[in-house]
């Protein structure tokens, strides 16, 4: 019954979960697509900085980006921040259920550290609290003010030192999904701590007929621009749990940070066309990253050549490794108390399915080092390599 009460408030959550991050994405998106399109008004007009005409659902829609005067202020302001708010509370609420709750299964690994799950749910709390105190910091320095260029490097050696150490504390899943937090609570609270404080600023002193200080304005703009640029590299996280090949990696920390590259250079992509430069390189520059990664993803395992080693081994002695170290949770009646289910329908209870499942056994089992998730079953490196003979000798059945 807690398997599936926490299956079903997990799928809620996720769904939440992505629902709100649309809607955030989506805003973030359209307000850098509308600050980069405006032009010069065709009729000037007192306190017009610029305007934008669209044609949406039958009618034309004028936006305008405005100065106002005291006595202009609207009865009613529309503020795009709540989506920032559900999209990180759901998001902590899915860690806590997923990661923290099921720590053994989905953020521990022994072979990684030896930790309890106490210590490890502290490790990710301080995470998170420590890498924005950090952030903020340095981005209210006056080296972000003078130096930004310097600080930005700063700030991208403090998320591969992040990533690296991160990945030599937890699984390689409970990793990448840290660092994904790790970034969202940064974004939310630029959103909450930076942003909706200046344009709050800006709202109060135009009401009171005087003028925000610019260097508010500026500083809410320099954090919605990092936002804008985090949004594609957590996307990938969000999805990352379905492609074990990328956190299951020895260098996961390395993949991590190269696709996260990859997102920043097609987010750059994009904000350079919308501001009218018609630069190509970001694409073949992105594809490359995510092409090089692949190939280090699929070449670079000490795993494989392991596989292609030693004696033939015979179905009954891969039977027996997989049922020591995979079917309490790959069978249609799981003895895990940690499934009520197979985890994606995937079960190893039939020799056939078994042989089917081989190409599957190897991605996660020998070349990733994905399953048994957290290592739980304790598979040595000796039952991977004679899983991974078995499968090169053509998965044959005795």
């Amino acid at each position: 019954m807690e398997a599936l009460i926490s299956d079903w408030l997990s799928l809620v959550l996720r769904w939440t979960h992505v629902i709100t991050a649309i809607a955030w994405i989506g805003s973030s998106f359209f307000f850098m697509w509308l600050d980069s399109h405006l032009e010069a008004p065709a009729r000037a007009e007192p306190g017009v900085e610029g305007e934008l005409w669209l044609t949406h659902s039958g009618g034309f829609y004028r936006m305008s980006k405005l100065q106002l005067a005291a006595d202009e202020m609207p009865r009613t302001l529309h503020w795009v921040k709540w989506e920032a708010a559900f999209t990180w509370m759901s998001g902590l609420l899915l860690l806590g259920v997923v990661y923290y709750h099921g720590a053994r299964v989905y953020l521990i690994d022994a072979s990684v550290a030896a930790l309890s799950p106490a210590a490890a749910i502290a490790i990710g709390i301080a995470t998170l609290a420590v890498a924005w105190t950090v952030y903020d910091l340095l981005w209210q320095s006056a080296m972000a003010r003078t130096r930004p260029a310097l600080a930005t490097a700063l700030s991208c050696v403090l998320l591969v030192g992040a990533a690296y150490a991160l990945t030599h504390v937890y699984s390689g899943r409970g990793a990448f999904i840290h660092v994904g937090a790790l970034l969202g609570t940064i974004m939310a609270a630029n959103v909450w701590m930076r942003i909706i404080p200046a344009q709050r600023a800006m709202v109060a002193a135009t009401a009171a007929g005087g003028s925000a200080d610019p260097r508010l304005g500026a500083s809410a703009k320099q954090r919605s621009v990092h936002n804008n640029y985090m949004t594609l590299p957590v996307v990938f996280i969000m999805l990352s749990s379905h492609y074990p090949r990328t956190y299951g990696h020895p260098y996961n920390w390395l993949i991590l940070l190269a696709l996260f590259a990859a997102g920043a250079l097609v987010r750059h992509w994009f904000n350079l066309r919308n501001a009218g430069r018609r630069a190509w390189w970001p694409w073949p520059l992105a594809a490359s990253v995510v092409i090089a990664t692949a190939g280090v993803s699929a070449f670079t395992l000490p795993a494989a050549p392991a596989a292609q080693a030693g004696a033939t081994v015979s179905f009954s002695a891969a039977r027996a490794v997989i049922a020591r170290r995979c079917v309490a949770c790959h069978s249609a009646q799981p003895s895990s108390a940690a499934f009520s289910s197979a985890p994606k329908g995937i079960k190893f209870d039939t020799a056939d399915q078994i042989v089917a499942l081989a190409p599957r056994i190897r991605a996660l089992a020998v070349d990733s080092r994905a399953m048994p998730l957290g290592n739980l079953t304790a598979m040595t490196a000796a039952e991977r390599a004679l899983l991974g003979r078995w499968i090169a000798a053509g998965a044959r059945r005795d």
